[in-house]
């Protein structure tokens, strides 16, 4: 029976993962506004760090003792690994203009084979078993969620190859993340890796925006995918997976793979046949297999 800490960080690592999972319909849903991806992207970051400085300031001001403060070290390395954050938004959201969002959300989910591979070569040792049986469960999984099987269909190589692009930026995030700034509260890692990933939004920004601005987005858009985006899923992440531990997390947090499909079907009356709903279960059911421990008895 799970001990009410673990409960607690599940439902706090479903919330987050959630979140997640309900951004690129939104995204989606702006461009068909008129809205471009640096508009969508730059208010998702802007707000997001106002979110956080005003979650820092609360924090200092409500706590007893004395906030363990960032190093030049620890700021540095959190900005560094941010722009890898910052690249992820960029890709993700550029690949839902030329690619359904359930197929996205797909192609965002192959960390777990390419977290895999990144492991080994950094790490320099063979994955176990388990962890290759679940990446090729992963591949045969998006093999049919993406319905490639269906002769008639057309997917975007542009999509394609910029969800791909998010994947690898988005494992990068997730092994820097959990390696740098560990000392220091969850608000400011958060904080100074939205930074470095603002570094990488503006400067798309500046490059790809040849329109003028269009400041509505903050209210209409921006909030919603700041809260969504870039404060409450690090922040219920941070705090709920010390408590469910990096196996049952990492499980929970797959909920934002269905979160999505499920909001691109309804909101966007995107297709999702039943081979999809059965590829999407396979990648699920891979994420188990990677995270599960198995004991003897």
């Amino acid at each position: 029976m799970f001990k009410n800490n673990t409960l607690k960080g599940v439902f706090l690592v479903g919330f987050g993962a959630t979140s997640y999972g309900m951004l690129a319909t939104f995204v989606k849903m702006a461009y068909t506004e008129g809205y471009t991806t640096a508009e969508v992207t730059i208010s998702q970051f802007i707000l997001g760090i106002a979110g956080i400085l005003i979650i820092n300031a609360f924090q200092k001001a409500k706590s007893e003792t004395e906030v363990v403060k960032a190093t030049k070290k620890n700021i540095f390395q959190l900005m560094i690994a941010g722009t890898s954050m910052g690249l992820t938004s960029v890709f993700y959201y550029m690949a839902v203009k030329y690619i359904p969002v359930s197929i996205a959300i797909i192609l965002l989910m192959q960390t777990v084979w390419i977290g895999l591979l990144l492991e080994m070569i950094l790490e320099k040792k063979a994955p176990s078993i388990q962890k290759i049986v679940a990446a090729v469960v992963v591949l045969l999984g998006t093999l049919l969620a993406t319905n490639i099987f269906k002769n008639e269909i057309q997917l975007d190589w542009r999509g394609i190859t910029l969800g791909m692009l998010a994947a690898c930026s988005f494992t990068t995030t997730m092994f820097t993340a959990n390696r740098v700034g560990l000392g220091i509260s969850s608000a400011q890692r958060s904080l100074y890796m939205l930074l470095g990933g603002a570094i990488i939004v503006f400067a798309f920004g500046i490059v790809t925006q040849n329109t003028p601005f269009q400041f509505a987005i903050f209210l209409k858009w921006g909030i919603i995918l700041s809260l969504f985006g870039t404060i409450i899923p690090p922040m219920l992440m941070n705090i709920g997976f010390p408590l469910t531990g990096i196996g049952l997390g990492s499980i929970v947090s797959a909920l934002e793979l269905p979160v999505s499909v499920l909001m691109a079907y309804t909101l966007l009356h995107e297709e999702v046949v039943f081979l999809q709903w059965i590829g999407i279960l396979l990648i699920i059911f891979a994420i188990v297999i990677m995270n599960i421990t198995f004991k003897k008895q």
